[in-house]
């Protein structure tokens, strides 16, 4: 199961289904309506919230970091970009990775489902720049050596 929805209505549409033992990836981000910032952040996230309605899923923040058009073609000078991830079941992270890789992407596993924290305003960070610049063909690049 896919949670895609504006953050408005999240609350309303996950607390009337039961998804116990299901994978629920959340893509959804708290974003204020004017996109000014997220209405939640660094003490819980849209993750964990949607964790308490849907009681007994398991949750994993994913594709929530970038734009459609990256969703549509992931690759930037013949590398794939990162898709951040995170959760507290490993069965159900293993699952959002496989996806991200089969979407093209290079999964990057971000730990609990609490790093929500961090992911929803990385993805906040983008919308801004989208928005404000950048234009929408631009990528986050996670560098190694």
């Amino acid at each position: 199961m896919v949670n895609a929805l504006p953050w408005p209505a999240t609350k309303a549409v996950l607390s009337n289904l039961n998804l116990s033992n299901k994978v629920l990836l959340d893509c959804c981000n708290p974003i204020k309506s004017d996109l000014s910032g997220v209405e939640i952040g660094t003490t819980t996230s849209g993750g964990e919230m949607v964790a308490e309605w849907v009681r007994g899923a398991k949750v994993v923040k994913i594709f929530n970091t970038t734009g459609s058009n990256n969703m549509e073609n992931p690759v930037y000078g013949g590398a794939a970009i990162q898709m951040f991830y995170c959760g507290d079941d490993a069965d159900a992270k293993k699952t959002a990775a496989q996806l991200a890789s089969d979407a093209g992407f290079e999964p990057i596993d971000a730990g609990p489902l609490t790093n929500a924290r961090f992911l929803e305003p990385l993805a906040m960070l983008w919308i801004w720049l989208a928005f404000h610049g950048m234009g929408r063909d631009f990528a986050f690049q996670l560098l190694k050596r």
